[in-house]
């Protein structure tokens, strides 16, 4: 979140102060039930390529899990993204509360609206959403049942 080619969809680049308080928030769901946050690794010697999660978030008056990815720009356009959240999809926990995943990537993010499309998300439609807060963004809406 500090590197501007890995926010260039989410508003730019963060300050270590908020990069501080963004890796202790995923310290504090570790564990929790409330979701998770993985390191994407790739290759034989486990390679840190990126990070992915799911987190619950309350979405038209239900609470659902909503997930994310980033891969450093070395590592994309290999299918690596695709692949963790198809991983990540096979390891979801299934409850009767959080009966749906959804991802939000802004609608000018192809290589994102295109990773939620081939792990199986449908399209729901068009949201408006601030990421970081503060930072209005257009995104689509896609889902997938877990529950």
């Amino acid at each position: 979140m500090g590197d501007p080619r890995m926010t260039e969809h989410l508003g730019g680049p963060e300050s270590p102060k908020k990069l501080r308080e963004r890796n202790d928030k995923y310290a504090r769901i570790r564990g929790s039930g409330t979701g998770e946050m993985l390191v994407i690794c790739e290759g034989t010697d486990a390679t840190p390529v990126g990070s992915i999660g799911y987190w619950e978030r309350e979405w038209q008056g239900e609470t659902v899990w909503e997930t994310g990815w980033m891969v450093v720009p070395e590592a994309q356009g290999r299918g690596i993204a695709t692949r963790a959240l198809s991983l990540l999809l096979e390891r979801m926990p299934r409850d009767e509360i959080h009966r749906t995943m959804h991802a939000y990537p802004g609608v000018d993010n192809g290589p994102s609206n295109a990773i939620c499309r081939k792990a199986g998300m449908t399209l729901i439609g068009q949201a408006d959403v601030e990421f970081p807060p503060g930072h209005p963004m257009r995104v689509n809406d896609w889902f997938i049942e877990v529950g």
